[in-house]
């Protein structure tokens, strides 16, 4: 199973989103995917409408102790070939809880270690850099970095690639791809997001593409539903596609290095 972790220091920039349409279209597409609610405000367990208040990742995790379930024990199937490790509020006090542990960088790695059946994992992490956000960083080969069109925004981005590179330095994953930045929420009659664009593009990183902002997403949540499938030809869908596409394409290259 290949690993993605969904990720960016700062808060509000699409990243359960992100995930849920990726877990969806790579689904729909024939691929066995697992998605994994890191963030204790659940947003991504809500979202499909999965109940977690027994079995939750907080379980898998622990806390000051080791977790008494395995991932397998945890995990829900949503339709198809698409299933996730739901979270719930307890996640919170898990995270804080994991400071005293030995190796608590490699709890998840350990979790992914003991699962099989699935292609890919695609990780939803909570705002910021902590533990919980460590663990999807060296659980995984490839990270995404969702953000919003603005200089505020890309500062988080920034401080996400420095923390990459501080897991490097530290040893804890030397592989962890950089798959690429995704502009979310872009206007494209507006001159700041075109100028933010091109800054990224001109600063030598690589952009996975722009998804237009649309009130077509925020109604989609609102129904329990991807935008892919509440409005599958929608702009904001047909930019999905085309990440799930580089997507593939990654998954595809990565696999045969390995």
């Amino acid at each position: 199973m290949i690993s993605i972790v969904i990720t960016n220091q700062k808060g509000g920039v699409s990243k359960t989103t992100t995930t849920a349409e990726l877990g969806w279209i790579l689904a729909k597409q024939g691929s066995n995917v697992l998605m994994v609610d890191l963030d204790s405000q659940s947003s991504l367990t809500q979202l499909f409408g999965v109940s977690a208040e027994n079995n939750s990742i907080a379980d898998v995790f622990g806390g000051s102790i080791e977790g008494n379930l395995d991932l397998s024990d945890v995990i829900q199937p949503i339709n198809g070939g698409l299933s996730i490790a739901p979270s719930n509020v307890l996640l919170y006090t898990t995270e804080m809880g994991l400071a005293g542990r030995a190796g608590r960088e490699y709890i998840l790695k350990q979790a992914f270690g003991k699962l099989s059946g699935y292609d890919v994992a695609i990780i939803d992490c909570p705002p910021g850099m902590g533990l919980l956000t460590i663990n999807a960083l060296v659980a995984s080969q490839g990270v995404i970095i969702p953000s919003l069109p603005s200089v505020m925004d890309l500062r988080g981005v920034d401080l996400t690639l420095e923390t990459i590179g501080g897991i490097d330095a530290a040893g804890l994953n030397s592989s962890l791809d950089i798959i690429g930045i995704l502009l979310v929420q872009f206007i494209s009659h507006t001159l700041e997001h075109n100028r933010i664009l091109e800054a990224v593009i001109t600063s030598g990183k690589r952009i996975l593409g722009v998804i237009p902002r649309s009130v077509k997403v925020q109604e989609a949540v609102s129904k329990n539903k991807t935008i892919s499938e509440y409005d599958p030809k929608g702009k904001p869908s047909e930019a999905y596609y085309y990440l799930a596409k580089i997507v593939t394409t990654w998954l595809k290259d990565n696999k045969s290095r390995r």
